[in-house]
């Protein structure tokens, strides 16, 4: 790989990329703090070292496939002693950034608080001659109760600057903004709520943006202004629209990540998501990426994440 490719370099940022990390996870299990805004996690009475073990597998075997697509995979350990049961979503505290910057985020619960290891992403920079610039610390909004969580709470249009993010308890305005302003980017704020009602708790169980196709539930989002500006911003920066049920987002189809493979476009996603598309909804998909099947049945029922929180993209410029 050259410099300057897969969105990396010091030329206009990429949506794409061909290199994550992952964490590996010390401890998981339905983590008590995040069961409450998350519908999509479920508590089991499985002995922990069980559940740990089974995430474990699956977590390298995704990390495999993802390898054998032609993405480059930096796979890194969770700190064994901070107890994060969640570890292995690190989308939600970091983000990086072409111009070489990353943005730490604020989180709406302590034990996801720890997640946040700078020295982690300093350390995996120098070994692998990325150049980080500068940090953009918004961690400080939690004093304030404001967080957004991530490339969880902000679908990230990054050539377009555009900002998606669906208002949740762990997704408000003001630390959106605090992004947006800090990044260049324009935010695109909506409502959005399953069958039941409850707020849809992260963007990126119902929504995801490639170079070309966007993934999206509308008949989730509220109607109104809201909708008219995701429809608005999708219409503008060109996009094909694969719209999901609310049954589908319950089985992941969402949480999907579009990445740049060895041989072209490939789209990160779970076998439960897979399997929920209709023939014509995988037809327009494959059109656009080839899938890269993950299963991650116990990773999705008891973390209620799938696999596009279990990778986080990067967009650092060699060194």
């Amino acid at each position: 790989m050259t410099r300057g490719e897969n969105g990396r370099g010091s030329g206009p940022e990429r949506q794409c990329t061909s290199a994550v990390l992952m964490i590996r996870p010390a401890t998981f299990y339905s983590n008590p703090e995040t069961i409450g805004t998350n519908p999509f996690q479920h508590a089991v009475s499985a002995p922990r070292a069980n559940t740990l073990a089974a995430a474990q597998a699956e977590f390298d075997a995704a990390a495999t496939a993802l390898s054998d697509a032609g993405i480059e995979v930096v796979v890194a350990e969770a700190d064994p002693t901070a107890d994060t049961p969640d570890a292995l979503f690190p989308n939600n505290w970091f983000s990086t950034h072409s111009d070489g910057r990353v943005a730490l985020y604020p989180m709406a619960v302590p034990n996801r608080r720890r997640e946040r290891r700078l020295d982690l992403l300093r350390g995996i920079a120098a070994q692998r001659g990325l150049h980080i610039r500068s940090v953009v610390d918004l961690s400080g909004l939690e004093e304030q109760g404001s967080f957004v969580e991530g490339t969880g709470s902000l679908i990230l249009d990054r050539p377009h600057r555009l900002a998606y993010a669906c208002r949740s308890a762990r997704t408000h305005d003001a630390a959106v903004e605090a992004f947006c302003e800090a990044f260049g980017y324009r935010s695109v704020l909506f409502d959005a709520h399953d069958e039941t009602g409850r707020a849809i708790y992260h963007t990126n169980v119902m929504m995801a943006v490639g170079a070309e196709l966007a993934v999206l539930a509308s008949s989730l989002v509220a109607p109104g202004a809201g909708l008219r500006r995701v429809f608005d911003a999708l219409e503008s920066s060109g996009k094909v629209l694969l719209d999901l049920s609310a049954e589908q987002v319950s089985d992941f189809a969402g949480n999907i990540l579009f990445l740049e493979g060895a041989a072209g476009p490939v789209v990160a996603i779970s076998r439960r998501a897979l399997a929920s598309l209709s023939r014509a909804q995988r037809l327009l998909l494959e059109q656009h990426a080839r899938p890269v099947v993950c299963a991650v049945e116990t990773i999705e029922h008891l973390g209620g994440g799938g696999i596009r929180c279990m990778l986080a993209e990067l967009f650092l410029p060699y060194a």
